[in-house]
């Protein structure tokens, strides 16, 4: 026994996860007993290629380069370990062929290599992220029958004990969380977490889905992550909070452009901007995005930018006494269906490309974009994953392989759900992207 195999077994550790999420969104897992811990690290358990294209319902969308033949493995780091449920630690994995080399379609890679590139650029990045999500009975339906309160005290207290037990349990876990809220949409709410580096942001955002469902199980309830739960209800968003710094200092205050930007502050804004409609697929590109990415949601339907701004795609928050985090975008429209790894590192790379690109920040929207002659973001899915695929930005960022695993498993929930009416759809898909 190794000093940590030991202390796992002294915490009732029996067995050890780890987790993928593939290009659907979907987080999927191994586990093996805590003896093999080791093996986990340095050999890997065996998965075939396939994984990175499962889709929503169990179907796999099979690309030229991805079939039945093949192996690859996914290995864990220990040291990443968290328990979240008796007898159980987990930790997030890599994917890698049998040389030990990652594989072209680890989305946690090309995060840490975006990560790299901006400290290549003498930057460093912190992402924080909200998680919107849906209680829900056990039979899937509304948790509540009650007339629901949006951050009402009522709505709020009736699920105290949920509360408690989830920020205790996160507490355990390891998990950050600096908020947590009833919504505006019945049975929903939201939770904070902290901001860090990217790839830990990313491993915190599946850390917290593991930890939110574990806990709503104990408490006779079912989480759904799904962008639009119920057809013409909220729907749920996995927004996105972007800071960066170089050696004077952060980069979105402290200079003397738009509410204290510096010149690549802005730059990098409208690097984010600029790419939204190629990476549009990235971040919202279900069979559901589409219904919740509409004027009106504060789902980021308008490709612009606002301070405080909850219509506009990305939204600035200022370095203000009222904000301890200091300031940072929020990319609004990034809703649960997204890998969040991928959309880490679209979010991130678009803008490092805009500080590259020297680009100009548009101006402000300062009013609901709605009000104004400025056109919504594209919904009509197979045009936005039309654009995804056709992009050279969105291949120069995120590579070949990954754009065409992306659009070949989402069109594969056009092909199965796109004609359905919108009630079964949301049915069908309601726990797809719950842990």
């Amino acid at each position: 026994m190794t000093p940590q195999i030991d202390d796992l077994r002294a915490d009732g550790v029996e067995i050890v996860a780890g987790s993928l999420t593939d290009l659907a969104g979907v987080t999927r897992a191994k586990y093996v007993p805590l003896r093999r811990l080791s093996s986990f690290q340095s050999a890997g358990m065996g998965v075939s290629p396939s994984w990175s294209v499962f889709c929503v319902d169990s179907g796999i969308a099979f690309t030229p380069e991805i079939g039945v033949v093949g192996d690859l493995r996914i290995r864990i780091d220990p040291t990443d370990l968290q328990v979240v449920e008796d007898g159980v630690a987990w930790a997030p994995a890599s994917l890698y062929d049998q040389y030990g080399q990652p594989a072209p379609l680890c989305t946690r890679t090309l995060l840490a290599r975006a990560e790299q590139a901006a400290a290549a650029q003498g930057l460093t990045a912190q992402i924080g992220a909200e998680l919107e999500c849906t209680m829900l009975a056990q039979d899937t339906q509304h948790a509540s029958a009650e007339t629901w309160s949006p951050y009402g005290m009522r709505t709020s207290l009736d699920r105290s004990p949920f509360m408690v037990d989830l920020m205790t349990t996160a507490d355990r876990s390891g998990l950050v969380i600096d908020q947590l809220h009833t919504e505006y949409g019945h049975d929903q709410f939201e939770v904070a977490l902290a901001p860090t580096t990217p790839v830990a942001a990313a491993d915190a955002v599946i850390l917290a889905r593991i930890v939110i469902g574990r806990v709503a199980a104990r408490h006779g309830l079912k989480i759904s992550f799904s962008p639009v739960p119920f057809a013409g209800e909220a729907g749920n968003g996995a927004h996105l909070h972007l800071s960066l710094a170089d050696g004077d200092g952060p980069l979105l205050s402290g200079g003397d452009g738009p509410h204290g930007m510096r010149p690549a502050g802005q730059s990098a804004i409208a690097g984010v901007l600029d790419t939204l409609p190629d990476l549009l697929g990235v971040y919202a590109g279900s069979v559901l995005s589409a219904a919740r990415l509409k004027p009106g949601n504060w789902a980021g339907a308008a490709k612009c930018w606002g301070l405080e701004n909850r219509e506009a795609a990305v939204r600035f928050i200022a370095a203000t006494p009222g904000n301890p985090h200091g300031a940072n975008v929020e990319l609004k429209l990034i809703d649960p269906s997204a890998n969040p790894y991928l959309a880490a590192t679209a979010f991130l790379r678009s803008a490092l490309r805009g500080i590259e690109l020297g680009l100009q920040l548009p101006a402000e929207v300062s009013d609901d974009p709605a009000q104004t002659a400025l056109q919504p973001l594209p919904t009509d899915q197979r045009i936005v994953l039309k654009t995804l695929q056709t992009s050279a930005v969105a291949a120069e960022m995120l590579t070949p392989a990954v754009i065409e695993g992306v659009v070949a498993v989402r069109n594969h929930e056009l092909v199965t759900y796109g004609d359905r009416p919108p009630t079964e759809i949301c049915q069908a898909l309601r726990l797809a992207w719950s842990c």
